[in-house]
């Protein structure tokens, strides 16, 4: 019996210690994956090449002052005047250089400003609600509900006129007119300068036509013939460019036209002309050679606003 109850008591002790122990009160930790779309916040998208505005050029390798200014349709001496450059051959790759005037970029905002403006929406003259005034209520009786049932011109005569003078004003309100609509300014397209439909075109010199115009490939046409044959101004113009500053072109003439309208005569042996001369249409300008290139020939161009055209849209035909 002694031996039952120590083996108890032994027992109840054991359960007394382990609930005794004391837990940790902490907890848990769960390790969450990180989304992999959380990476993305961290990556910078790298920023797009700029783009060029209206007006502005950015220098490329092997580019020319003249170049740009015959690829723009402008006056080289211009773009120096421009961009303030103190050597005209002294450009940089990536350097941004204007090549429209001020005056025509100023001309060109103010147009893009009021295209954009928006006419105003028509809107519903206001209509004034009718309402009685509060010293109007009276306590209900059958008198008064009789009363707010006759027409109301029957009422406003009893009443001292109120409700005829608000239907008055309801219908002043209904007839006014509603408030006129103005159209959105519009942008209309500038005729041809009437110096440019005044212009009269000739072939610049005698021979066969070997190689006509296709825009991307030539940008102009080539004319055969002999070294020191003569070379004449296509049209009256004056002379923008006399020289051999652009690559590929040798002996260069460009004589410019109207504001729109230039032209280019290239390869040639000797140029008879400086620039700023006026020059008439088949004046004399150069003798045809073979400067920068296998063959005697002249290269010969027209560009309309600094881009190539088909010289055939605009010279006789023969």
């Amino acid at each position: 019996m002694t031996m039952k109850r120590t083996t108890l008591l032994l027992a109840a002790s054991v359960v007394l210690l382990s609930g005794c122990r004391s837990v940790p009160n902490q907890a848990p930790v769960v390790d969450r994956p990180v989304p992999s779309s959380s990476k993305a916040l961290v990556a910078v998208e790298a920023p797009s090449a700029p783009r060029d505005e209206r007006g502005m050029y950015t220098v490329k390798k092997g580019d020319t002052l003249i170049r740009i200014a015959l690829e723009n349709g402008q006056n080289y001496r211009d773009l120096v005047v421009w961009n303030n450059l103190a050597n005209p051959n002294d450009i940089k790759v990536d350097q941004v250089l204007r090549v429209l005037p001020p005056e025509t970029l100023a001309a060109g905002a103010a147009v893009q400003t009021g295209a954009i403006v928006m006419a105003p929406a028509d809107k519903p003259a206001p209509v004034p609600r009718k309402s009685e005034p509060r010293g109007d209520k009276k306590a209900y009786s059958d008198a008064a509900l009789a009363e707010l049932q006759r027409p109301d011109t029957a009422r406003g005569e009893k009443g001292g006129g109120k409700a005829a003078a608000g239907a008055g004003v309801l219908a002043a309100a209904e007839l006014a007119p509603p408030p006129p609509v103005v159209p959105p300014p519009t942008v209309t397209i500038p005729a041809p300068p009437a110096d440019e439909e005044k212009l009269s075109w000739m072939w610049p010199s005698e021979g066969k036509v070997i190689a006509t115009f296709d825009e991307g490939k030539n940008k102009g046409v080539d004319i055969a013939g002999k070294a020191g044959q003569p070379v004449v101004a296509a049209g009256a113009g004056k002379v923008m460019y006399a020289g051999s500053g652009i690559r590929g072109y040798g002996n260069l003439v460009i004589v410019k036209h109207s504001n729109s309208l230039l032209s280019a005569y290239a390869h040639n042996r000797s140029i008879v002309v400086k620039e700023g001369n006026t020059v008439t249409k088949g004046q004399l300008i150069a003798e045809m050679g073979d400067s920068d290139t296998d063959t005697v020939k002249l290269h010969f161009e027209i560009r309309q606003q600094g881009k190539p055209v088909d010289p055939s849209r605009f010279l006789p035909n023969r």
